[in-house]
């Protein structure tokens, strides 16, 4: 098959995959769309470049050669781009640099000293620097998520610059004859327009499923996480609570949960309206979380309760720690409409017992505690018997 054929066949394909995203881009997130917008548009740059490369012979190489390697070096920025902007980091301008100045080599080796060789390096070293920046992108930005996704779209960005890489060394040491990409005679050139069509074709699809995997993942967060504090929420909370108490049951380990209730909240909603009523849970939240130590889960109950699992700890310890939650949230005072307002809460703590069946039981004992708190005076902890 000849170079120009295999520019006309890449250049379908990869119209085709930029319409598929076209069509499905609007049903993403409002989050993802930027980034999806800039992977469509870097698509159809590809296939712009692939088109004039194909046709190249038919308009002056000074023109056409820098314009199709432009849209080509653009497309292969604007997948970093795309990357960058999905995992949140800022898109710089300094990022197309590097296609300008490769721009405007290939037009100096075009119009005025025509070089292949020249061209080709030039056009190499700018994929590469997009390429590698995208996957190093990839390799550093995950957070830790395992999305095979993710893994494939960077070894594709990978395999790509290596192949980049190997062309340039091929044109510098073998100095094919030739004077355009599209001759007959090189496998290189028939090579180049195909491997050029995976990253549209290949790589648009693993990008469409790292969206998808982003959106589960976010589906999940928020069906175990709290809408207002971002603790964990009630159905987590049970879910988890069943789970250590079973746990702590079959290897005879110690449990213990303290329930946590902000004194007098009711008169910061009276006082100041919901909107700051609701920025008083944020800020408890806040503190009970940076007073949590290890595997200590916090989670919120439901309106001014929250509820925290301590993990392996004695009823001493479990007082300890619920002394240790009173004061983090006291030692801090909560800001509102410009004022100071101190802020306490009475913690009830039950540690697992044998006559507690299920982990409702337990929960039940820190209620009773949480409410002997409550007649104490409030601001304080107590352990149920």
């Amino acid at each position: 098959m000849d170079p120009v054929t295999c520019f006309v066949i890449a250049t379908l394909m990869t119209l085709l995959n930029g319409a598929i995203l076209g069509l499905v881009h609007r049903d993403l997130p409002e989050a993802l769309r930027p980034s999806a917008i800039d992977w469509r548009v870097s698509t159809l740059l590809m296939a712009g470049g692939s088109t004039f490369l194909a046709v190249q012979k038919l308009a002056p190489a000074g023109f056409i050669l820098p314009l199709a390697n432009a849209l080509l070096m653009l497309g292969a920025t604007g997948y970093w781009r795309a990357v960058r902007r999905f995992y949140g980091r800022p898109a710089s301008r300094w990022m197309v640099v590097p296609a300008l100045v490769g721009t405007i080599g290939i037009y100096w080796f075009s119009a005025h000293s025509p070089n292949l060789v020249a061209r080709v390096v030039i056009a190499s070293v700018v994929w590469s620097i997009a390429l590698l920046g995208a996957a190093w992108t990839l390799h550093t930005a995950g957070d830790g998520e395992r999305a095979i996704s993710r893994r494939v779209l960077e070894g594709i960005f990978v395999v790509m610059t290596c192949f980049m890489l190997l062309r340039c060394a091929y044109f510098v040491i073998a100095n094919p004859a030739g004077a355009s990409v599209v001759d007959k005679g090189s496998w290189i050139n028939a090579l180049t327009p195909m491997l050029a069509a995976v990253m549209p074709v290949i790589g648009t699809t693993a990008f469409l499923l790292l969206c998808s995997e982003r959106i589960r993942r976010e589906w999940e967060r928020a069906a175990s996480t709290d809408y207002l504090t971002g603790l964990a929420n009630r159905r987590t909370l049970n879910a988890e609570g069943d789970r250590r108490l079973e746990q702590a049951r079959a290897h005879a380990d110690r449990l213990a949960i303290a329930v946590v209730d902000v004194d007098h909240f009711k008169s910061i909603n009276d006082r100041y309206g919901h909107d700051v009523g609701d920025l008083a849970l944020k800020h408890v939240a806040s503190r009970l979380q940076s007073a949590c130590r290890g595997k200590d889960l916090p989670a919120r109950q439901g309106g001014e309760e929250f509820v925290i699992l301590f993990d392996r700890i004695e009823p001493a310890q479990a007082i300890a720690a619920g002394e240790r939650i009173r004061a983090a949230v006291e030692a801090m005072p909560f800001v509102a409409e410009g004022a100071e307002k101190t802020i306490t809460v009475s913690i009830g703590v039950a540690a697992l017992a044998d006559t507690d069946k299920s982990f409702d039981d337990l929960l039940r004992r820190a209620d009773h505690a949480l409410y002997a708190a409550k007649s104490g005076g409030r601001n304080r902890v107590e352990l149920a018997e």
